[in-house]
């Protein structure tokens, strides 16, 4: 067992973890974050508010059953930093931790309780092969972990590639990205309550024009929506 230690030691001193939140050498060889940056995540508490800023971005255009974010995102932030390790870097297990995490404020809702399959929000096929995985996927990974919801992937997919939506105004991001999606299998998703999940919402037309593709299934087909982060001002 010292001997065991004594490697691992070996092995963090020459090949240390870094936490992506801070770049702190101070984490854990079974932690994702530092203890620091777990205590500072900026928690929106979306979860136990049905009128949130989230839901608020869907009143008037499309019927959202309910919508929540977990944490705050802003540029140059512990947010972004650990979103682009989990998006850009290769940190599928990093980002099972946070669908963890967002899996744990869904059960502690009552807002999603019916809420029966998950639906990452797709990436279009030319995309995903170059990043290697979808993030919203690996997210429905790790909340299905905690909630034991069922996880329907690559049944949504995204037809055409569209632009950045970043330098978008809200109707030009609109525009983007309607009539993008197709639901390749209707029966496995018609008269269920989905839970389309992203990473980040900015605007929320991407997530508004996959919810409607899957709302034209029609009987009593619904959808809530579940983001990692929510853009803040």
């Amino acid at each position: 067992m010292m001997a065991l230690q004594f490697f691992q030691s070996l092995i963090q001193l020459f090949y240390p973890r870094i936490c992506p939140g801070c770049g702190s050498d101070a984490i854990g060889k079974e932690e994702f974050l530092c203890l620091r940056c777990l205590s500072d995540l900026p928690y929106t508490f979306y979860n136990q508010s049905a009128d949130n800023k989230v839901a608020q971005m869907f009143y008037g255009r499309i019927k959202i059953e309910s919508a929540m974010s977990l944490l705050y995102f802003s540029k140059h932030s512990l947010v972004q930093n650990i979103m682009h390790e989990f998006k850009y870097n290769g940190g599928k297990d990093l980002g099972m931790f946070l669908g963890n995490l967002m899996g744990k404020a869904i059960n502690e809702s009552e807002l999603f309780r019916k809420c029966e399959v998950l639906v990452p929000l797709p990436l279009h096929a030319s995309k995903e092969k170059k990043r290697g995985y979808n993030q919203s996927e690996i997210l429905c990974r790790g909340i299905q972990s905690i909630t034991g919801q069922a996880l329907s992937v690559k049944n949504v997919i995204r037809t055409t590639p569209t632009e950045s939506q970043t330098h978008k105004h809200r109707t030009e991001r609109w525009d983007n990205v309607e009539g993008t999606f197709e639901v390749s299998n209707p029966d496995a998703l018609r008269g269920k309550h989905i839970l389309l999940v992203d990473d980040v919402v900015t605007t929320g037309s991407t997530l508004e024009a996959c919810a409607a593709t899957i709302l034209h299934l029609g009987q009593s087909t619904k959808v809530s929506v579940a983001t990692l982060a929510v853009a803040s001002k």
